[in-house]
């Protein structure tokens, strides 16, 4: 089978994580290959916010888990040493798939390398509220940007599920 064809039914989401750190060089090509997704009309709407700083790592996953509703001390992002949050801006009509082309092509780079990655959520809900409008303001980012998802990156603590059957109803031929 052709390698990029094997990545991509092979992929799965990781649920606990090591906390090992990943190598720049690894974090690089993988932030990389996000920057080449596909864009509606070319206009590059993302972008990616690549957390490796456990200090932020950890107020990022707080402020996730209070928007998620759940107890104190749980993680919603599994442990995952790295998370790369990527938005769009709100005025490029096509900004929320040119931000999930993004999603997609960080979880097969990552895995691709070897990296565990799941898609977490609320990224949308973080940077609505005054605690990701200060992150955007101390980058300097000062458009108007949509919180997409956050791709938890690190090192699998444990065997990742095998893929689920696929429907019989998946695909229809014209």
């Amino acid at each position: 089978m052709n390698e990029t064809l094997e990545v991509l039914e092979t992929r799965r989401s990781c649920r606990k994580f090591k906390p090992d750190m990943i190598p720049d060089e690894d974090i690089e090509a993988i932030v990389r290959a996000g920057t080449y997704s596909a864009t509606g009309m070319g206009k590059q709407s993302p972008i990616i916010i690549a957390v490796t700083n456990k200090i932020i790592r950890d107020e990022i996953a707080d402020e996730n888990r209070k928007i998620g509703g759940w107890q104190e001390g749980f993680d919603p992002f599994y442990g995952a040493p790295v998370i790369l949050i990527v938005l769009a801006k709100k005025d490029v009509a096509t900004h929320v798939y040119d931000g999930s082309l993004v999603m997609g092509n960080l979880m097969n780079a990552a895995h691709s390398l070897g990296i565990a990655k799941i898609w977490i959520h609320r990224a949308k809900e973080e940077f609505e509220s005054e605690f990701g409008k200060k992150i955007l303001d101390k980058l300097g980012i000062t458009d108007e940007y949509e919180g997409i998802g956050h791709c938890a990156l690190g090192y699998a603590d444990g065997p990742v599920n095998d893929a689920a059957p696929r429907k019989d109803n998946y695909v229809y031929y014209l």
